[in-house]
């Protein structure tokens, strides 16, 4: 593996950026951090497709690319420099398109996938629930088989895209110790979307969904019945990628806007950019932003592969995530009194940053996967 860029990678994500300097991110800047409402996402999302994401690591039969994960999570990258409230809509398409070509009937896959690439519909993963995050198989979430019909009942929380959703893949358990995954619509009786209001990152939709004797066909089951925690797990494997691109995205932002202030502001008699301490944390944030990139590049290049890589996405995901919580603060500092203040993007960047140890398993869960992968000792049950 190598950290150089391919040409043809060199300038897809040059064209890209373009985009999102020229377009998007005026445009995100004059909506401010409230929410985005659907039909604006879904032109944000559909004019970032046109340059290849979403569409990047699938085949052309769904109207993919057909290119690799490491080309996807380049491309990934410059969007989340830019707004992170755009790229989390992407990560979910990827990653509810990924599971459907992966496991789903070849008329699910049909009916829903191209429109997932295109960015014209959008999917929710519905895992974590009040009671159950990282410990997929409590899942309580319950669907009763009813003839040909599939009878839901139960609650999910923190679930990404949910007011953006047309279609829902939820985790629920079908009998002792079994867990399935079943694709609901989004206007199906019974099915009700509560926004959650966060720190930050409420462009994007989080929510709880609310479960009432849904009814959903049984053609609508994702994969094999039972088979719902082994599909989950390979579907974090890529999230995780993900969320550690997340993490050097933003400490990526954070030392490109330390870098200009920097060369601008003067104290002392000189600009701050000459001072020991403020160099010190510029090189910080450039070496670590490198080894997180690294760390989740190989990553991507094992799961091009075919190969199983849960302990390598774990060291990415807690890395990278961990690394920007300290560049956005540190650049916070390099700003000053200016840093604390709305008009200076690194106050947003820093309330980012704090979440992204949370999500598709905490910093301490990664560490768990990654001794258990070591040790071969479970530290969960």
């Amino acid at each position: 593996m190598t950290m150089l860029m391919t040409e043809e990678q060199r300038m897809a994500t040059d064209g890209l950026r373009k985009v999102l300097d020229a377009e998007i991110e005026p445009k995100l800047r004059a909506h401010g951090e409230k929410f985005i409402p659907k039909e604006m996402m879904k032109s944000f999302i559909k004019t970032l497709t046109e340059y290849g994401l979403m569409r990047a690591p699938f085949p052309e039969h769904w109207g993919g690319l057909g290119m690799d994960w490491v080309t996807h999570l380049r491309l990934w990258e410059e969007v989340g420099v830019t707004a992170i409230d755009l790229a989390l809509p992407i990560l979910i398409n990827v990653s509810g398109a990924d599971m459907l070509i992966r496991n789903a009937s070849d008329s699910v896959k049909d009916k829903y996938v191209p429109g997932l690439l295109s960015g014209d519909i959008f999917v929710s993963m519905g895992i974590s629930e009040p009671d159950v995050g990282s410990d997929v198989a409590a899942a309580k979430t319950r669907a009763v088989r009813d003839g040909d019909y599939w009878v839901i009942n139960g609650e999910k929380t923190w679930i990404s895209n949910g007011e953006h959703m047309d279609i829902f893949v939820c985790t629920c358990k079908t009998g002792e110790g079994e867990l399935t995954h079943i694709l609901i619509e989004a206007d199906t009786p019974g099915l009700e979307v509560r926004g959650i209001p966060k720190m930050a990152l409420n462009g994007q939709s989080t929510t709880q969904i609310f479960l009432s004797d849904v009814r959903v066909p049984v053609e609508n089951t994702i994969g094999e019945i039972g088979q719902g925690l082994k599909n989950t797990l390979v579907t974090f494997e890529r999230a995780r990628c993900h969320m550690a691109a997340w993490g050097y995205s933003l400490a990526r932002r954070a030392m490109e806007e330390s870098i200009k202030y920097s060369q601008t502001r003067s104290q002392h008699g000189k600009l701050i950019a000459g001072h020991q301490l403020i160099a010190e944390k510029i090189a910080n944030m450039a070496t670590q932003i490198d080894a997180a990139r690294l760390l989740t590049l190989r990553a991507a290049e094992m799961i091009d592969q075919g190969l199983r890589c849960d302990k390598e996405c774990a060291m990415a995901k807690w890395f990278s995530t961990e690394i920007a919580v300290k560049a956005c603060r540190d650049a916070v500092q390099i700003h000053g009194g200016n840093g604390v203040t709305k008009e200076f993007i690194v106050e947003r960047l820093a309330r980012e940053a704090i979440i992204g140890p949370i999500p598709d398993g905490t910093t301490e869960i990664q560490k768990l996967i990654i001794a258990r992968s070591l040790t071969g000792v479970q530290a969960f049950r």
